[in-house]
């Protein structure tokens, strides 16, 4: 009897040690690429803030502000199967550094055109060239990114991925507004923008060449559309990504915050300013609360639950007339919708081959950049028509409904297990 319980314990123990909160960031390639993504991201959205303020201080326009996102999003969705097949053709290093220069450039040529008062259409040349590289950047990283770690160590870097990107959604548009503040101008925060692109060049730099095996198809329509295919075939795939596009077009609040700040809340700019904040400091606790938490056993439940959640949260905040608990309200749909987020990266790199990671990254990137402008697009639509109450409550409704459907559709992901178990 007591050797079994020796031998239990051995087995208990070990089993606690598997569990590892900084697996992912325990490879040194895989810290020089988080490091230097953070770096990116927080210039980013400095650079953000800094075009909103300046564009709407020159033109006083909502439809300036409009095409900000819309420049960016159009070459990222027009050059989606060409950028996937160039991750998986091309040498993935190469085309990260390629066009993370790129962005370093956009910068400074913003930068320029902000100092000399050029004219708004150099504003949208930039962005457009800024979507390019961000078209090209982000299949070719994200295949990148998953060859720095064992398959075991993925969910792991799922959460610290969603951390890294919460934590510059967090710090960055509060260091470009000080910025701003500072030095009384936003030419200042493009230059800021061109060095972050800089330092994540340099560190992305040193990241040591993997020997992995290319896509050698030549290129033509079928090889464009091997993504699309992929993820077609791959229904338990397809069901997350749908999943997740439906909850950001229906569920989300975020682009009528001004309008509930103002109208329904009575509150000033600085409660505004907590509002928008709130979603990633729920994701960012969540991500970093995943990551010191031993792996999911019930990954395809949990997923649908949270996106149950993430629509009961907004149906809350739709209603809500106090500001603190809109404020948490925010926070939780965050928290919720990082949950979903860490699941379905996981899933997709796991059960992706690695000559097609490329145009699935590609796939599933135009899906969130879709989704994320359309939704505000629908969000607006439907708070002119309706009123603004009317279309939170309505979308968080909508993304219940999706969940029960995508349940009805895919039975399978109702019974998805521990994801660091499917190889």
């Amino acid at each position: 009897m007591s050797l079994s319980k020796q031998k239990l314990k051995k087995l208990l123990n070990l089993e606690g040690k598997q569990h590892d909160s900084f697996a992912a960031l325990r490879f040194r390639d895989y810290r020089l690429f988080t490091i230097g993504r953070v770096v990116l991201f927080t210039g980013s959205q400095m650079q953000t803030v800094a075009i909103g303020w300046e564009l709407y201080e020159r033109t006083n326009s909502a439809m300036v502000l409009g095409g900000v996102g819309l420049a960016q999003v159009v070459p990222m969705i027009a050059l989606t199967l060409i950028a996937g097949h160039v991750a998986d053709r091309r040498d993935r290093k190469l085309t990260t550094l390629l066009s993370i220069l790129l962005l370093a450039f956009c910068s400074l040529a913003l930068a320029v055109v902000s100092y000399t008062q050029g004219a708004i259409s150099l504003f949208y040349t930039c962005l457009v060239f800024s979507g390019v590289a961000r078209a090209f950047l982000k299949p070719a990283s994200d295949a990148m990114m998953w060859q720095l770690i064992p398959t075991s160590a993925f969910t792991n870097a799922a959460t610290w991925n969603s951390t890294s990107f919460q934590l510059a959604t967090v710090i960055g548009p509060a260091l470009g507004g000080f910025a701003i503040a500072a030095f009384g101008n936003a030419t200042s925060v493009y230059i800021l923008a061109a060095v972050a692109a800089f330092l994540c060049f340099a560190l992305t730099l040193p990241i040591k060449q993997q020997n992995t095996t290319l896509s050698k198809e030549p290129i033509s329509l079928k090889a464009l559309a091997g993504g699309a295919e992929f993820v077609w075939k791959n229904q338990i795939i397809l069901a997350a990504i749908t999943l997740d596009m439906f909850a950001v077009l229906l569920g989300g609040a975020v682009a009528l915050l001004p309008i509930f700040a103002k109208d329904i809340l009575h509150v000033g700019p600085v409660e505004l300013g907590y509002l928008q904040a709130a979603p990633s400091i729920g994701a960012l606790i969540m991500a970093v609360t995943l990551a010191h938490l031993p792996p999911m056993r019930k990954a395809g439940p949990a997923l649908l639950w949270s996106v149950v959640g993430f629509g009961v949260v907004t149906i809350i905040f739709g209603l809500s007339r106090w500001f603190w608990l809109s404020l948490l309200m925010l926070a939780l749909s965050g928290a919720l919708d990082s949950i979903s987020v860490v699941i379905r990266h996981t899933l997709v790199q796991i059960r992706t081959p690695n000559h097609l990671r490329g145009r699935v990254a590609a796939i599933n990137s135009v899906f969130i950049s879709a989704s994320n402008e359309l939704g505000g697009f629908e969000s607006g639509l439907a708070a002119a028509l309706f009123g603004p109450i009317v279309s939170v409550v309505g979308g968080g409704i909508g993304t219940i409904l999706v969940v029960v459907a995508t349940a009805m559709i895919w039975p399978e992901m109702r019974k998805l297990g521990a994801l660091h178990e499917y190889e």
